[in-house]
């Protein structure tokens, strides 16, 4: 039972991990020198907005115009993240119900824990639909990066979001495993 619960925090973790990097526009880090310091920027960008941090301190954040004109990685990766996030949503139903620490179905423990393992195979599937996304855009980024023809594109850098997104996934995977090491029917 104590790892049935340990294996449960870690995928809320996960979880909550996915929510953040949905919210933060910190996937695509760059960095702008002018001639001197004083005219220093760091354009951020994610998945709902830009932003662009002056080295004043000032910063401006901008929602995206159009979903039609965003790169398809982008779009893709937002797809996938708020589906992984239901999907994260549905694991946590069924960890809960089929968790031997509660009292749902406490006659039928068959059912309990083929719902407790269904509970670990979904967070497995969560924490695929987080990897997925985050390691496409991060191959974007580094192609991107090390492209030598000219583009008019700024070259960008892995932001802490990318980092997060692969943290959050191993969680739900691991943690995911974990819940369906612990059903023996």
């Amino acid at each position: 039972m104590q790892t049935q619960l340990v294996a449960m925090c870690l995928a809320i973790v996960g979880f909550l991990g996915t929510i953040l990097i949905c919210g933060l526009p910190m996937w695509k880090v760059t960095a702008f020198v002018g001639a001197n310091i004083i005219t220093s920027q760091v354009f951020w960008e994610g998945l709902w907005m830009n932003c662009v941090i002056q080295s004043t301190g000032q910063s401006q954040c901008k929602a995206y115009d159009s979903i039609l004109a965003l790169p398809q990685d982008l779009q893709v990766s937002r797809a996938l993240i708020c589906v992984s996030i239901a999907v994260s949503m549905v694991a946590i139903g069924l960890t809960v119900v089929g968790a031997r620490c509660t009292n749902f179905f406490r006659g039928d423990w068959l059912t309990k824990a083929n719902i407790g393992l269904a509970g670990g195979l979904v967070f497995i599937l969560a924490g695929l639909l987080c990897v997925i996304p985050v390691s496409w855009s991060a191959y974007s980024i580094i192609t991107g990066f090390y492209n030598p023809l000219p583009t008019s594109e700024r070259r960008g850098e892995l932001g802490a979001s990318i980092y997060v997104g692969w943290a959050s996934g191993a969680l739900l995977i691991i943690s995911g495993g974990v819940l369906c090491s612990t059903y023996r029917c």
